[in-house]
């Protein structure tokens, strides 16, 4: 653990303010939901919650099966990072924050689609070689849990059938994230 040197004061309806520079560094957002853990020693943790993750060995699957039926790689991420990827190694973007284009794009809350010629936003910034194509979200009543994407490392473009699947899978997991 990091120790930031920033000192807070619990209030009398005890509550505690997480700095701005911390929340801008961690994209901690208004309404972020936050997962409490202690420590036998004192320690109390705070880790960003996401209702994405829950879905991760799930999120793999679809993902691996997206990728084989469109022969295109394919990511499923939460409103922050990729939670599953497949049709590139993993370690390349599995984890990796997503680029904050693409952050914008997502909260706009409709798909968006790669013109032909157009450069693309970056998938990541830790990896920059890999554009979005497709990007579908996943909104469970209205609120914007995460993303389907399709992606290149290349000048390949997606077509109509990507993007149908893209949406029915975003669809799909915004239900299952409702039940």
């Amino acid at each position: 653990m990091k120790a930031t040197g920033i000192v807070r004061r619990i209030d009398d309806l005890g509550r505690v303010v997480i700095p701005k520079e911390i929340r801008r560094t961690l994209r901690i957002r208004d309404g972020d939901p936050l997962e409490i853990y202690t420590e036998k020693d004192g320690e109390v943790i705070f880790k960003k919650y996401s209702p994405m993750g829950e879905l991760g060995d799930n999120a793999a699957a679809m993902c691996e099966t997206l990728g084989r039926a469109a022969g295109s790689p394919v990511a499923i991420t939460d409103r922050d990072s990729v939670i599953a990827v497949s049709g590139v190694p993993k370690r390349e973007l599995l984890s990796k924050p997503l680029s904050s284009d693409l952050e914008s794009i997502m909260e706009l809350r409709r798909l968006y689609r790669r013109k032909s010629g157009e450069s693309g936003l970056r998938l990541s910034d830790a990896a920059e070689k890999y554009v979005v194509n497709i990007s579908a979200p996943i909104l469970t009543e209205g609120e914007l849990m995460g993303s389907v994407i399709f992606f290149t490392g290349g000048d390949d473009s997606a077509g109509d059938i990507e993007e149908k699947l893209a949406q029915t899978v975003a669809g799909f997991l915004g239900k299952q994230m409702e039940a």
